[in-house]
């Protein structure tokens, strides 16, 4: 159901797109493509380099929308890492939007620098905060001063924008009161967000309206004089037409901004206003895109100084996690670009000089290698964005074939210029294109493929727009021809359909379900060295028994997963050093992929939150991980006096802590197992599995085992995990007689924690928590019901809010943790299925393939 949510959406997107293609060709169907290129001829020179300044002051406005952000969630990030989180954020978001993830450079650059998923959310929130209340505020001003008339094709129930007007101001007004006189955090998807004090709210106002007073100027300025439209008028229209962009979310608002443009101004003749729109989208667009690019080749070749290597360490952090998706986005730029130039005829003076110079069946084979140079560079740029080497090989190819192709069909040294800037950074990135993954089984979102689509549409409506005016267009496929650019355009059309077509045909011959089975004997020894060498003791959960694994080329990491219905549940973040992780991230997301099951990622951390949401999964926060620095636990603190007042209660009742190393339980499985199922019919409950370690001998044999005795007789115990290298420390499977002394499960946490660090352990891993005030958040009822026993100890007390307080006690670092999926109305029957697992109701399971 999810996937039809997402396919449906796309269709909007395609058909509000060709609906604004439709209503612009009508617009400008008395128009031909030399009388707009006359027109870009007339713009002067001083003009467009008023524009380019125009345009970096915009972005340096745009700044401010970031800082404020950033103050509001009260991190102390510098100056110089916002501004380039906010130039490359907007460069990338303004071209690609949400269709194509446009967020996700900040996000990765965010992340790299320190900020918690939470922190992002919550930036995010304040960014779009900062611009609808500037956008409301600066309209209703604009269209109550000076309402321009609607135009009547529109049918809306009002002639002018004057009621809009005191609409957003009413908004406006009313979010400043808010900001005065509300001081309670607003909840937003689980998440807390607090409004601004009126200073920054003012400021907000400020910024946003600069920032469209600015971006509005770039384009008046292109402008001929005497256009008929005063600044502030247009400026009204410039707003109207930003806002339709972001509803409509079309990818860059491709057609729908200048569609808006050119329909509320109303101008006696379009093409200076089409003309300047053309230069608006190179100066505002694509510039500030390969300037990212550049700064991003600068930078990489700085750090190859040893000199300045440590100085500009934390940009490298930055650059490396932003590289792969802001090249993938100029690569599909320079592909669209490629296609929309080859819809478009040959400027007269270079067809001459191709004429005397280039012999004809070399320009008609230029011309469609360009096309399908282009066509490759849309769909290869996806595998830059999972940071494949066969991709960046093959985008090397087609952008050097796309440069040649350039400047042979059509002497294009405009493109051919873009396209080797795209050449030179992607060259000079080489070493964040790693991962060995196969082109053929690459996974396309849902999104990325509308965006392709998208492009290959927009250079199909050019043609058609350009060579409208040809007599019997469909019978010029056999035409060859210096002069037949529409011939070229047409069989570059047919070629680049073909191309998609083949790649479709495969794709699909190539999928198929892959029979589930349980897997009759894993790699065990693989298996148990892995674990062995991880440092966070989650991994100990992969020797249950429970799961299948997914192993890394030198078998070095896994990913440890079971399969539920078509949820494909990952338990954590791959166990595995960390250069091994992300790969395997793509490799388990492409295994699911082919056999078109639910990605899902259970109890993972923030660290690689990017990832998941750059391929289109969602979050959702289950809770909170709860560590206890070891270093700093100490039973003498003032704050700790109630644990050693059990302690000494404890210990007055004769009890005895005690650790069994492994391999030494084998004379206490029977009095161990009966302790269990003791305590299990004294709580009704059943044995968990998946996420919590059940009783089996087998499994018990391979840890140490923390007991307590009264009067000889064991009356308590533990499973203790060990992490690698004395990280972390941990336990589960504490099962406590019934009718033992009150207080025993914190005496047994306090001793395991005492013995920890004599061990020299610096971390004591208390499990998965509810988040704080878990009762109130929009999702509990559904997850308690579901899973409610799947926080670590849960099933010691009886409500979340006891396991909560009791967790505290201990003074523990909380670091969010989550489950990642496709989402939306999906969701409900994923939290199902994990919580089907853990209960060990599991009814399939899956081999590694």
């Amino acid at each position: 159901m999810e996937k039809v949510s997402r396919v449906i959406g796309s269709v909007v997107v395609l058909l509000i797109f060709a609906g604004a293609a439709w209503l612009l060709y009508h617009e400008l169907r008395h128009y031909r493509v030399r009388d707009i290129r006359h027109s870009l001829r007339m713009i002067p020179a001083s003009r467009v380099g008023l524009a380019v300044g125009l345009a970096a002051l915009n972005y340096l406005i745009l700044i401010g929308y970031d800082f404020l952000a950033i103050r509001s969630i009260r991190h102390p990030l510098g100056l110089g890492r916002i501004a380039l989180a906010s130039f490359t954020g907007f460069a990338t978001s303004f071209n690609f939007g949400a269709l194509l993830g446009g967020t996700s450079v900040r996000y990765r650059l965010y992340s790299a620098w320190g900020l918690s998923a939470v922190d992002i959310l919550r930036l995010v929130l304040m960014l779009g905060l900062t611009f609808w209340f500037g956008i409301f505020g600066l309209a209703g001003v604009l269209f109550l001063i000076d309402p321009f008339p609607i135009p009547a094709a529109l049918a809306l129930p009002f002639a002018t924008v004057r009621p809009l007007g005191w609409g957003l101001l009413a908004l406006t007004i009313g979010y400043l009161g808010l900001s005065v006189f509300w001081k309670r955090p607003i909840r937003f998807r689980n998440t807390q967000v607090s409004l601004p004090g009126p200073g920054i709210s003012a400021l907000q106002l400020t910024i946003a309206a600069a920032d469209l007073i600015v971006a509005a100027a770039i384009l008046y300025v292109l402008l001929p004089a005497g256009f008929g439209l005063d600044y502030f008028e247009f400026l009204g229209i410039y707003v109207l037409a930003v806002v339709a962009v972001i509803l409509t979310h079309v990818p860059g608002g491709v057609g729908v901004f200048e569609l808006m443009v050119l329909k509320l101004a109303g101008a006696e003749s379009n093409e200076p206003l089409v003309a300047a729109l053309l230069i608006f989208r190179a100066v505002y667009y694509l510039l500030p895109l390969l300037i990212s690019a550049v700064l991003l080749a600068g930078h990489e070749l700085l750090l190859r100084r040893r000199a300045t290597e440590r100085l500009l360490e934390g940009l490298y952090d930055a650059a490396s996690a932003a590289a792969p998706a802001l090249l993938a986005y100029a690569a599909f730029a320079g592909g669209a670009i490629l296609l929309l130039s080859g819809a478009l005829p040959v400027l007269p003076y270079r067809a001459e000089w191709l004429a005397r110079t280039v012999p004809l069946p070399l320009t008609e084979l230029a011309h469609l290698a360009a096309s399908l140079a282009g066509t490759g560079l849309l769909l290869a740029a996806r595998g830059l964005q999972r940071r494949l080497d066969s991709a960046w090989r093959l985008t090397l190819g087609l952008l050097a074939a796309g440069i040649v192709g350039s400047l042979l069909k059509g002497l294009d040294y405009e493109e051919a210029f873009v396209l080797a800037v795209v050449l030179a950074v992607l060259a000079s990135c080489r070493r964040e294109f790693y991962h060995h993954g196969s082109l053929v089984h690459l996974r396309f979102t849902t999104g990325w493929m509308t965006a392709v689509v998208l492009a290959v549409l927009a250079s199909v409506w050019l043609g058609l727009f350009a060579y409208r005016h040809v007599e019997d267009l469909g019978g010029e496929w056999d035409h060859f021809a210096l002069n037949d650019d529409a011939a070229r355009f047409l069989r570059a059309g047919l070629g680049t359909a073909v191309l998609l077509l083949v790649i479709v045909v495969r794709r699909t011959a190539r999928r198929r379900l892959w029979e589930v089975e349980v897997k009759p004997k894993a790699d065990w020894d693989a298996v148990a060295a892995i674990v062995r060498n991880s440092s966070q003791t989650e991994a100990n959960l992969a020797l249950l028994g429970d799961k299948s694994f997914l192993f890394s080329e030198r078998r070095n990491a896994l990913v440890m997963y079971a399969v539920q219905g078509r949820s494909w549940v990952s338990l954590g973040d791959p166990v595995g050093p960390e250069d091994q992780r992300i790969d395997l991230i793509w490799n388990y997301l492409e295994l699911v992929e082919r056999v078109d099951g639910w990605p899902v990622f259970y109890h993972v951390h923030s660290q690689h939150l990017p990832l998941y949401l750059e391929e289109g999964l969602d979050m959702l926060q289950l809770g909170e991980e709860a560590r206890v620095p070891l270093a700093a636990f100490e039973l003498d603190a003032p704050e700790r006096e109630p644990l050693r007042q059990t302690m000494d209660t404890v210990r007055g009742e004769h009890c005895r802590f005690e650790i069994l190393p492994a391999g030494r339980l084998s004379g206490f499985l029977a009095e161990l197992q009966g302790i269990s199922e003791a305590w299990l019919a004294h709580h009704h409950a059943e044995e968990k599995r998946f996420s919590l370690a059940s009783f089996d001998a087998e499994y018990l044999r391979r840890f140490p085992c923390a007991i307590v005795r009264q009067g000889g007789r064991i009356i308590a115990f533990a499973l203790v995990w060990p992490g690698a290298g004395q990280h972390e420390l941990s336990a589960d499977l504490i099962r406590i007689r019934p009718g033992a002394p009150p207080g025993l499960l914190d005496y047994l946490f306090v001793e395991l924690m005492q013995w920890g660090r004599q061990e020299g352990y610096r971390w004591f891993n208390l499990g998965m928590g509810p988040l704080a005030g878990f009762e109130d958040q929009p999702l509990a009822p559904l997850w308690t019901r579901s899973g409610g026993l799947t926080f670590r100890h849960g099933a010691h007390f009886s409500s979340l809010v006891e396991l909560r307080q009791f967790k505290d006690k201990f003074a523990p670092v909380w670091e969010a943790t989550y489950l990642v999926s496709p989402g939306g109305l999906a969701l409900p029957r994923i939290i199902a299925d994990v919580a089907a697992l853990i209960d060990g109701k599991r009814t399939t399971a899956s081999t590694e393939p």
